[in-house]
This record gives C-alpha cells, structure tokens and sequence, in this order.
C-alpha cells in the first residue's frame, strides 16, 4: 500500500510504500520527547517529495540515525539509518502519515533507555 505524510506545515513531505504491521514506541531520550511511533521499512521505499534539504538533520548518542524534522514546525516524520545488516532504512513516524487508524496498528515496546 502506498502513504501520503509529511510535517504539519507540509514543508517536509514524502510517500512510502509498504503494509504496516506493527508500530514501535521506544523510550530512549530522543523518542520519549518526540513521542514517535516508528515503522522501519528500506530506504528505497520512502520517496521524499520534497527537496532533501527541507528536512534538516539532528545526530545525538552514536550518530547512527539521521533524526529529520522540518525547521519550520519542528515535526518529526522519518529517520533515517541502516538495520544490523548494513542495509538503508527509513523509521517512519506513523503519526505522520494521513488516512491510518493508529488505534488498529499493534505497538511494540523498545528500551532505548536501557542501551
């Protein structure tokens, strides 16, 4: 299934490509503030509609995800990094995409507080 999101302001807007099955809540420092609810998918199925650089970039801890957010409005709509693997990945703000029931999408758990 293909999904609209972007920021508030819109600003920062994108389209991804993929069937949701469960959300990530994590309670590291970053996450616990911004209270994101995360969907990890390849980076290839993200497709930014919007210039790169409308998005600017925030790097803490290990400086291993690339947190974006829109210098406007401040919103939170991916991430970006790679799985264990070394592969591309996209964390997608599910609070960000328009059209979908949070309330029918399983959240997991994540102790980022902890690692």
């Amino acid at each position: 299934m293909n999904y609209q999101g972007s920021c508030h302001c819109g600003r920062v807007a994108f389209e991804v490509e993929g069937t949701i099955d469960s959300g990530l809540s994590c309670n590291c420092s970053m996450c616990g503030r911004k209270g994101s609810l995360l969907w990890f998918v390849p980076r290839d199925q993200m497709r930014l509609k919007t210039p790169e650089d409308a998005a600017s970039t925030y790097l803490f801890n290990k400086h291993v995800i690339r947190h974006r957010f829109c210098p406007v409005c401040g919103i939170h709509p991916y991430g970006e990094g790679t799985d264990p693997k070394g592969n591309p990945i996209a964390a997608i703000n599910l609070r960000c995409l328009e059209d979908i029931d949070l309330a029918a999408i399983p959240v997991h758990e994540y102790d980022g507080k902890s690692k």
